[in-house]
């Protein structure tokens, strides 16, 4: 799975093995980070360890506060911490059922509260490159599902 890439680019690679629905999962790179998925009962699984879906949702949310730290250095913004509650609606039927139609999430809504040093107007342009520049947030927003993103300013303790 090599392939000519520019300096820039860097190489996110996973390796993954399993039975049934449950896998276990190895990041490649310095550090080989292992971890596990399984799916509900109802899809099959045994509901002994977060389900893809869950894992997509906790994605947005860590990306999100990835690019926010990268974004607030960028435009001197000093950050405190980040509480997030995602919720993403499925419709199971193309997926359990085989139905026609898209097998995505429907919606997700992403709440998200960060303390920072930002007035209203640095802190609504921090949010909007947030969302521009976070990989996972695009992953989403381009998949055409609704995408509700609401973040909250809160002064720094």
């Amino acid at each position: 799975m090599t392939s000519t890439i520019r300096a820039s680019v860097v190489p996110f690679v996973i390796e993954a093995s399993g039975t049934g629905v449950a896998q276990e999962l190895t990041t490649q790179g310095d550090k080989k980070h292992v971890f596990q998925t399984d799916a509900y009962p109802a899809f099959g699984g045994k509901d002994e360890a977060p389900s893809p879906l869950f894992y997509a949702l906790g994605a947005l949310t860590s990306c999100n506060q990835v690019t926010a730290s990268l974004v607030a250095k960028d435009l001197g913004i000093t950050l405190g911490e980040f509480t997030f509650s995602v919720q993403g609606d499925l419709d199971t039927l193309v997926l359990v059922k085989g139905e026609d139609g898209n097998a995505n999430f429907e919606k997700v809504a992403v709440r998200a509260t960060v303390q920072t040093d930002a007035d209203d107007e640095a802190f609504a342009t921090f949010v909007s490159e947030v969302e521009r520049r976070c990989p996972v947030t695009q992953l989403f927003v381009r998949s055409g599902l609704e995408f509700d993103n609401v973040w909250t300013n809160a002064p720094l303790s």
